[in-house]
């Protein structure tokens, strides 16, 4: 039987004072961006999959899709969220070398903030716009330095390499540390292996322990960045 007036105008009511639905926050490219940075941040990079980033989000992976294709765009955005914090100097020919090891440094400290991240930049084609932005720095610097340009894109190559591994590196020792990993030795440990071992088989590693287990920080790291730079005459690459 139909409602009473009173009980028709009482559900009126009170649908009218009932808060409406929380709109669900759209999904855009930033959100998926800063989603997959936490999956890495709290669980590391091994962790990192559409799925998983589809779970903080709390939607489906058709959500994502209409953003991204596939693992490997989530990778271009992330180095893509990390180069856009990079600070790139006005090239300068009298320091060019110092400047090519700070933004280096400044890549090395973002890649070892968010473990394994640096995977993500290897073997990758860099489309995003802050990635290529950096590029076109360390190029320019590089050039500002008399490098001839053949040199200084295959220099370019060789650095980046360089720095996405050490950080993948530094990353794996820092995870199997966390694991109680005996593999990971410290200097101490090394350099008392590396003396106690057969004079005749190994005297160079014996006599020079000292030396091949030394460095601190990111002494190699400056090292190698540096040996590098220091090496880059005026001139095609051999064999180019």
């Amino acid at each position: 039987m139909p409602a009473a007036p009173r009980e028709r105008r009482a559900a009126r009511h009170a649908s009218a004072e009932a808060p409406p639905k929380p709109r669900k926050e759209p999904i855009t490219v930033d959100r998926i961006t800063d989603a997959a940075l936490q999956v890495v941040a709290t669980e590391g990079y091994d962790a990192l999959t559409v799925r998983r980033v589809t779970a903080v989000l709390g939607t489906g992976p058709s959500s994502l899709y209409a953003h991204i294709v596939s693992k490997e765009d989530l990778d271009d955005l992330l180095i893509g969220r990390l180069c856009a914090q990079i600070d790139l100097p006005e090239p300068d020919p009298a320091k060019w070398r110092q400047q090519v090891l700070d933004v280096y440094g400044q890549i090395r400290d973002l890649y070892l903030k968010y473990p394994g991240v640096s995977r993500a930049a290897l073997a990758m084609v860099p489309t995003h716009l802050e990635t290529l932005r950096v590029s076109e720095g360390i190029f320019a610097i590089l050039l500002a330095g008399g490098i001839e340009p053949q040199t200084a894109a295959w220099a370019l190559d060789s650095l980046t390499l360089y720095v996405t591994a050490y950080a993948w590196e530094r990353s794996l020792v820092q995870q199997r540390q966390q694991h109680g990993g005996e593999w990971v030795l410290s200097q101490e440990e090394l350099m008392e292996r590396f003396s106690g071992l057969s004079e005749e088989k190994f005297p160079h590693t014996r006599r020079y322990a000292a030396e091949l287990t030394s460095g601190a920080g990111h002494d190699r790291f400056a090292f190698m960045v540096n040996l590098i730079t220091q090496n880059l005459a005026s001139g095609a690459p051999e064999g180019a």
